[in-house]
């Protein structure tokens, strides 16, 4: 960056230099995280920067190494709070979206999540798994009942683009993918996230989960857990400061808040 920006117009604010002709530069950093290299690296290619968060428009001159604008980890020499929401993550989720989870065996979840998919009547779905080799199996995408497809980094570029033409022209529904895959990926008509795996963290959650919501638009969050992974669930609830209201699926309707009797009926 520094290499190409000494080719690239000069710094605004500074002075004109009568041996070069150069336009003044505007310059835009965009990224989901802000690291303080990056702070740092932005104070000495422009004049005055601005930091644009979702909230707020600060100077960035303000910031500093220990604020909280380290957005991917903790400051040095501070304790994370495991009960503490992340502000990167709670900002970046969309104000629309509603959070649920519901318990099912893992050989079910796929059932599921078609269930939650034909009670929700969602027609642009993003569906997250940690396996790669799940990501690939057909078996599993003829289980879904649907059209379906997977996008993942065995996929050569053309392979990688026909797959997204065809889920954003609605010939797929079901995009099977991974974290990695879906980075940058933009679906604003989205409006069904399903974990299939549990995500990481609660800041991996946050950012599957803002594939759907998107300009305003409604959306919707599903994470089907095991039993014994209801407490992780429930963790990132409290981690994010949403909420996450356990439901069920009934004779193609989503029950919501029926805990208990499908609990005890998950141990069966």
């Amino acid at each position: 960056m520094h290499r190409i920006l000494e080719h690239v117009g000069r710094r605004s604010g500074a002075d004109p230099d009568p041996n070069v002709k150069r336009t003044e530069r505007q310059l835009i950093m965009v990224s989901a995280t802000v690291p303080f290299s990056v702070v740092r690296a932005a104070r000495s290619w422009g004049c005055d920067p601005l930091l644009v968060q979702a909230k707020k428009v600060i100077p960035l001159d303000t910031v500093s190494p220990s604020a909280p604008i380290n957005l991917s980890r903790p400051s040095v020499g501070s304790t994370p709070d495991p009960t503490k929401p992340s502000q990167a993550s709670v900002e970046s989720l969309p104000p629309a979206l509603k959070h649920y989870y519901c318990v099912a065996r893992l050989q079910h979840k796929v059932d599921t999540m078609r269930k939650c998919i034909h009670a929700l009547d969602a027609k642009v779905v993003i569906a997250f798994m940690n396996n790669t080799k799940q990501l690939k199996d057909v078996v599993f995408k003829e289980a879904c009942g649907m059209k379906a497809a997977e996008l993942h980094g065995d996929l050569g570029k053309l392979a990688r683009s026909s797959t997204l033409k065809k889920f954003k022209n609605g010939e797929v529904r079901v995009l099977v993918t991974n974290e990695l895959s879906a980075r940058g990926l933009d679906v604003a008509e989205c409006d069904l996230v399903v974990n299939l795996d549990l995500p990481t963290d609660s800041t991996h959650y946050a950012h599957r989960a803002g594939r759907t919501g998107r300009l305003g638009r409604d959306g919707t969050v599903l994470t089907i857990c095991e039993e014994s992974e209801v407490f992780i669930v429930k963790k990132m609830e409290k981690q994010l400061g949403v909420t996450v209201a356990f439901c069920d699926f009934v004779e193609g309707k989503m029950l919501v808040n029926q805990e208990e009797k499908a609990l005890s009926t998950s141990r069966k």
